[in-house]
């Protein structure tokens, strides 16, 4: 029953659940996003620490020239060192600040004017997207695959 148990905890089967909660709209120019995790578990689990990021995933271009990255705009580690009981919720609140990463063609759009237009026609012929998550990774210290959970924001 013990070798059932480990391989299980390893594995993530039954272990810790995370689930995020945070606003669907956050603005801009704020620089701070709050939220909480939540941590749900069917057996006894130790949490080590939990990793909050906010990841910006930029595209560009058509077809077979689209070009996808992903950047960190920001993350937080908040230290774990406790356990969670079968049944029990823990909720641990977490401020979030992040920095915008701006292409040319953004900066262009916020000068106005001619430029600003430049800018605009510069971003629609890219065809430049960007989609922004916030992501939360519990470091388990029985867990080889450590569960996480993924939400979008729209930054206003």
């Amino acid at each position: 029953m013990g070798f059932l148990k480990k391989f299980k905890d390893k594995l993530g089967i039954g272990g810790v659940k995370v689930e995020l909660k945070v606003p669907g709209q956050v603005a801009k120019d704020s620089g701070i996003i709050e939220g909480t995790v939540v941590l749900t578990t069917k057996s006894e689990q130790e949490v080590v620490d939990i990793t909050v990021q906010l990841l910006e995933e930029y595209a560009t271009g058509r077809g077979d020239d689209k070009e996808e990255k992903e950047f960190e705009l920001g993350e937080v580690k908040i230290p774990g060192g406790f356990s969670i009981a079968p049944g029990d919720t823990k909720e641990v609140p977490f401020s979030l600040p992040f920095n915008l990463v701006k292409s040319n063609a953004d900066d262009l759009k916020e000068m106005g004017g001619a430029l600003g237009t430049l800018g605009k026609l510069g971003k629609f012929a890219n065809n430049e997207k960007s989609s922004y998550f916030v992501d939360a990774e519990c470091d388990v210290k029985s867990a080889a695959l450590d569960p996480s959970d993924k939400k979008e924001v729209k930054l206003v």
